[in-house]
This record gives structure tokens, C-alpha cells and sequence, in this order.
């Protein structure tokens, strides 16, 4: 599928008819959009988000939905989209324009049952009457399917739903957010994306739709009463699933005043150390991290002291401890001693038989037979009388297995041996932690410029009002978990009551086969979307790994990804050469940014889905390495059209527009003359060239 033509008419800065087409032109499958800051490359972003959902974009990005609820609601959002001086003449008198819109053509798109050349999607909106219109053409005419559907879900169901437009629409500085997903309600929403682009989505609303199958026949089985009832644990039920999501928007609202508040403390105390004049700011960072890294040490220190304390009232026991392995020796001893000889005996009895048969053909005279037997008789019961009973008497008391007692012998010659020795080096390394940690921090703390400056008085009065405020918040935060454990619990509690509750109703004869049915349905279903998971999740890794390696120019940082999915969340880590995860909020930006690109990438590939991808501010914070890599193994590859909006020579660099020319399609320039921009095409092979024209028009 592809856009192969985009009209925005008054939309924002794109004041009038602004057409722009995108050519087919083989296997070079990548176009540019150029323009300077504020000429409108996010708001042609933005026109496109709105163009398919509408009222339903901030449900596509965290930004859109900010900037609705910021304005005061979706209608009033809509009234900042028009062209500001198509909104004022109409408003003074001056025109009858009053209506913006954006119109956008795709072709080579596969609908089930409906061969097609083009579909238009055309969305419109009029100051006058404050209607927004939707309209889809197939072919250039109304279908009576995208009618029956209704135009949203057709967009949503046949082009591209809208759970995962921010794999195809995104602001490539902004796509970190990926890798910084942290709280449990930004990885469920992150989850639901994943699930729509990995194709477990339909298998996991069919799940849905049968547990509500089962609830509603259990439910007709009831009596009035019992109804009545069930009725009152569903409204319980519901209640306080509101009132934990409520508790977890707070606590992420908490998390994220804590963050601004620590940035804020930490802002105060470089100008506290500016003022003072005692260190330089490159020297507090080292502080920093060094404060980070003992912090860091300190932990793996207490870590290892916890796994001998595990083991310390073993050694607290003394001659107890020693009592007990002498014992388990014995039992281990009259075992094996009991095995040997029960061992022994057979194979002895088994030569005696033997014996005793051939001596039947050897000797003829009964009496020297008779005697033989008896001498070999006496020789079996000497050789297995006891010989030391008091050894042989040793009671069998605890009755460890082989395997249980190597274990215990290791731990107990540890004990013996090096447990005292480790535990005090131990404890020599958390001293030393501790004293190199606090000096770190004296030095810190040290670094505050002195008490007589007023400015510094000033900053240092707003640095302890600002970790109060912290502290505060943090125990806000500690009681809305405590409150949202017994939340938890409590419905968790009420669930389990209202499905036992639904169990006891009398089903008719005819539901109780339909339940029956549903039931075992819902267990194939959970089978099926089980195996998916485990599939797609080595695929994920699979092509994750493969993406950073090509990506990334340090092949010795990141060596695995590993994909967690629990429930309905669904969470990435990354493993360095020891299997460690690591932290993502310590990569860099320009790190992470490279992280969610290997993701998105990752997540197309397996999803399967063919739309065109648009990035806004490509190859921000990638170095020039990086850079090469992502337009030599990313755009080429990450979809069949792919579009770009740079900022030349700042996020696009002549040298870098030559390695993205063998794959370049067309190029655009967003141009802009009283406050009003449009496009104008260029030869892909001149537009540096025509651009430093321009420049050099202007400079004269």
C-alpha cells in the first residue's frame, strides 16, 4: 500500500489547495520533504493522524491527547486547525470560507471481496455549522460496504488501526518513548500495540467474546434473587477496577512530579557549586557518577553478605552442625555397606548353585558331596556374620539421599574452610564501599557554595523546599500503593466471589451444552494464543538482535534481547556479553533512539503489514556512523514507501542525502512566503545545489 497523493486545503500554516504527489517509480522507495523549522513538517504529520482518526488521534499518541485536553476538548482542538487568517476573515465578515480539510489517496491496497485501484479518504471540517464529514471513495465512488462498516472502523479494520499508527506516523526524536516506557499503565498500552501489529489482537477479543458467552448463559440460570445479587458483585466489581486505574494515573501523575522535582534539585545544586566556585561541573558529574557507581557496588556487596548470612545459623550451631554430619556419615556408611553386601550375597549364592551343580557330575560318593556342601555352607554364613556390631548397629534417623547429602557436605566443608575467611572479606568490602561512598557524598555536599552568599542562601533555601516537596510526594506515593494493594486484593476477592456465584446457577439443558461447548473452545483458544505468544516472542528476538547488530557500530554492548510477556504486558530487555539487563534509561539518546528504531523495524517485519512509514526529525542525535547505518539498512527496508522530514544540513548532511540518493524517489521542499507554506519539487540530483541558490540569492 502507498499514499500516493496528499491535498491539505487551509489546514494550519498550509493556507488554500496544497497538493502533493507522490510518484511510483520502482524499487527507490524513499521520498523527502524538506523544510525549515516552523515552514510545517509536524503539522503535515499531524494532518495525516488526523485525516484517518480524527477524534479518535489521541488515542494514537500521548501528544495528541495532551494537546486536546490543553486547548479544552476535540471541538476545540479542531477550531485550532484552521488557517488563522482563513479563521479571522471569516470571522470579521471578509469570506464565506469557513471549512478546512485533508484529502489523501492510497493505492495497490488489498481489501477482502473489493478489488480496487485507489481509495480517497477525505475529512472535513466547517467553522459555520462545527460538522465534522467523513467520506471514503473506492475508485472515486461511495461503497456500500465503508457505509455498513462505518467509515472509522473501516479505516480501522482494512487500512491501519489505530493502536499502531505511531509505528507508521512518528517524530524520531520523540519515538525514545518506546525506551522509555517505564509504569505499568504505559507498558499496557504498549503491550496493546504489539498485540495488534503481531496479529494476537483478534485471537485475544475472541477470548473476550467467549468469556462473555459463558457469563451471559451462566447468568440465565438465575433466579430474580440471585440475578439481584449478581448484579450487586458486577457494580462492586467495576467500582474498583475505576478506583485502581484512578490509583495507578495517580501514582504515574507522583512518579512524574518526582522526576521534574529531582531534575529541578539537581539543577539547584550545580548553581549552588557555580556560585561557590569550589568545583567545575564537569568534576560533579564524575561525582555523580562515581556516587552512582559505589551505590551500584555497595548493593552487589549486601547482595553477597545476605547469601552467607543465608547460611549463618549452620555455623551458629557449632558442635550441633558437627553432630549432624557425623550422623548423616553413618547413615550414609550402613547404606552402602548394606547395599555391598546384599550385592555380595547374591553374587556368592550365585556361584555357590553353580558349584553345587557341577559337584553332582564330579563326585559319585554321596558322603563326599554331603560334606562338600556343608564346608561350603559354613564358609557363606562366616563370611556375612556381623563383624562389628557396633558400627553395623547405626540408626537410620534422617534418611538423606545421595544427592542431598553431597549438597549438605558442600555447604558443611565451606562452613570448615573458607566461610570465615570470605564472610570477613566480605565485610572489609562493605566497609570500604561504605567509607569511599561517603566521602563521595561529602565532596558532593562540600561542593555548596558558602553560607554567607545571599544567592546561595537563596538557591539552597529552594533546594531543601524542593526535596521536601519530594519527600512529600513520596509518601503520598507509598500510601496510594498500600491503598491500591488492599484495592487489589479486595478485587480480586469480589471477582472470585461473583465467578464462584455465577457457577451455581441452574443452567437449562440447552445452555449447558452451549456451555460446554464455549468452554472448550475457551481452552483452545487459550492454547492457540499461548503458542502464538511463544512464537512471535522468539521471532521479536529474533529480529531485534539481528536490527541492533546492524544498527549499532558497538557489536560488544548489546548481545541478546529477551521479551517478557505476563499476562497482558508485554516488556523488552536487553543483555550485555554477561547476561545482564541493561538499564535503558543509561543509554543515550541517541542509544535509545536507536533501540525503538531496531523495535519499530522488528515490528513491522513480523507484523507483515505494508503502509507507508513517515518520520519527522530523522537522524536526530545519531552520529555520523550510526547515520550510515540507518540509511543504508533501515529506510531502504522498513517499508515499500518510506518518508522523510529533515532539517537539511542539520538532520540531513549533503554526504548523508548522497547515501540516501540510490534510493531516493522524489524530493520536496516546504516553502513559505507570508506566513503561508506549500511545496515545490526538485530534481532529487539538484536539490543541494538549488537550495545553496537560494541561499546565496538571499545573502546578496
Amino acid at each position: 500500500m502507498k499514499i500516493s497523493k496528499v491535498n491539505l486545503n487551509n489546514f494550519r500554516i498550509y493556507k488554500g489547495e496544497n497538493e502533493l504527489i507522490f510518484p511510483s517509480s520502482g524499487e527507490k522507495n524513499i521520498s523527502i520533504i524538506a523544510g525549515k523549522n516552523g515552514f510545517g513538517k509536524t503539522t503535515f504529520l499531524t494532518s495525516l493522524i488526523w485525516v484517518f482518526y480524527g477524534k479518535l488521534m489521541s488515542q494514537v499518541e500521548e501528544k495528541y491527547r495532551k494537546d486536546i485536553k490543553n486547548i479544552g476538548g476535540y471541538e476545540k482542538y479542531l477550531q485550532s486547525l484552521i488557517n488563522r487568517d482563513v479563521k479571522r476573515d471569516f470571522e470579521q465578515g471578509n469570506v464565506d470560507i469557513s471549512s478546512f480539510s485533508v484529502e489523501v489517496e492510497l493505492q495497490d491496497l488489498f481489501i477482502p471481496s473489493i478489488p480496487c485501484r485507489t481509495v480517497t479518504i477525505r475529512r472535513t471540517f466547517d467553522l459555520k455549522s462545527e460538522e465534522e464529514n467523513l467520506i471514503i471513495l473506492i475508485d472515486g465512488d461511495e461503497n456500500e460496504l465503508t457505509k455498513d462498516v462505518g467509515y472509522e472502523v473501516f479505516i480501522d479494520d482494512f487500512i491501519l488501526p489505530r493502536e499502531i499508527a505511531k509505528f507508521f506516523f512518528f517524530d524520531a526524536e520523540k519515538i525514545v518513548s518506546l525506551a522509555e516506557a517505564k509504569s505499568k499503565s504505559e507498558l499496557k498500552s504498549l503491550s496493546k500495540a504489539y498485540s495488534e501489529v503481531l496479529g494476537i489482537k483478534k485471537y485475544e477479543e475472541l477470548k473476550k467474546n467467549l468469556e462473555s458467552l459463558l457469563t451471559k448463559l451462566r447468568r440465565r440460570g438465575g433466579s430474580e434473587f440471585e440475578k439481584s445479587k449478581l448484579d450487586e458483585l458486577i457494580s462492586k466489581e467495576d467500582e474498583l477496577q475505576k478506583r485502581i486505574d484512578h490509583n495507578k494515573d495517580r501514582r504515574d501523575d507522583i512518579d512524574k512530579q518526582i522526576a521534574i522535582l529531582k531534575g529541578k534539585s539537581d539543577s539547584l545544586q550545580e548553581k549552588l557549586i557555580r556560585e561557590g566556585n569550589t568545583i567545575t561541573l564537569e568534576k560533579l558529574k564524575e561525582l555523580k557518577s562515581e556516587r552512582d557507581v559505589l551505590r551500584d557496588e555497595s548493593i552487589g556487596v549486601k547482595n553477597k553478605l545476605k547469601k552467607l548470612l543465608d547460611i549463618s545459623p549452620l555455623v551458629i550451631a557449632g558442635k550441633q552442625l558437627v553432630k549432624f554430619y557425623d550422623q548423616l556419615t553413618i547413615e550414609k556408611n550402613v547404606l552402602n555397606r548394606s547395599l555391598n553386601s546384599q550385592l555380595l550375597r547374591k553374587e556368592i549364592e550365585s556361584f555357590s548353585k553353580t558349584v553345587l551343580k557341577n559337584i553332582d557330575d564330579l563326585i559319585s560318593d554321596a558322603n563326599s558331596k554331603r560334606k562338600v556342601k556343608e564346608a561350603l555352607k559354613l564358609s557363606l554364613e562366616k563370611k556375612f556374620e556381623k563383624k562389628n556390631p557396633s558400627e553395623n548397629d547405626g540408626k537410620v534417623l534422617l534418611s538423606f539421599s545421595e544427592e542431598r547429602f553431597r549438597d549438605f557436605e558442600a555447604i558443611y566443608t565451606n562452613i570448615k574452610t573458607t566461610y570465615v575467611s570470605q564472610f570477613n572479606a566480605i565485610i572489609q568490602e562493605e566497609k570500604n564501599s561504605r567509607v569511599l561512598l561517603s566521602r563521595v557524598l561529602n565532596k558532593i555536599k562540600q561542593a555548596e557554595a558558602r553560607k554567607d552568599k545571599p544567592l546561595a542562601k537563596q538557591f539552597r533555601e529552594e533546594k531543601a523546599e524542593t526535596e521536601k516537596s519530594i519527600q512529600e510526594l513520596i509518601e503520598r506515593k507509598n500510601k496510594l500503593i498500600e491503598e491500591l494493594g488492599g484495592l487489589n486484593t479486595n478485587h480480586s476477592s469480589t471477582k472470585k466471589v461473583r465467578s464462584e456465584y455465577e457457577k451455581n446457577f441452574n443452567l437449562a439443558k440447552t445452555d449447558r451444552k452451549k456451555h460446554q461447548v464455549t468452554e472448550q473452545l475457551l481452552i483452545k483458544i487459550n492454547e492457540v494464543i499461548k503458542k502464538i505468544k511463544q512464537d512471535k516472542k522468539f521471532s521479536l528476538q529474533r529480529s531485534m538482535i539481528l536490527g541492533i547488530k546492524r544498527l549499532m557500530h558497538k557489536n560488544d554492548f548489546i548481545i541478546d534481547v529477551r521479551v517478557n510477556i505476563n499476562d497482558d504486558i508485554m516488556d523488552i530487555d536487553l543483555l550485555d556479553k554477561e547476561g545482564n539487563v541493561i538499564d535503558k534509561d543509561s543509554l543515550s539518546k541517541g542509544e535509545q533512539q536507536l533501540y525503538a528504531t531496531a523495535l519499530l523495524k522488528a515490528l513491522v517485519d513480523e507484523s507483515g503489514i505494508k503502509f507507508p512509514v513517515f518520520i519527522d526529525s530523522p537522524l536526530q542525535k545519531f552520529d555520523k556512523f550510526h547515520s550510515k547505518n540507518i540509511i543504508k539498512e533501515f529506510y531502504p527496508s522498513i517499508s515499500e514507501q518510506v518518508v522523510l522530514f529533515p532539517l537539511l544540513e542539520k538532520e540531513l548532511s549533503l554526504s548523508e542525502y548522497e547515501l540516501l540518493k540510490p534510493n531516493l524517489n522524489k524530493a520536496f521542499v516546504i516553502e513559505n512566503s507570508e506566513e503561508r507554506s506549500g511545496f515545490k519539487s526538485y530534481p532529487v540530483n539538484k536539490l543541494f545545489i538549488e537550495l545553496k541558490k537560494e541561499e546565496d540569492v538571499y545573502a546578496n
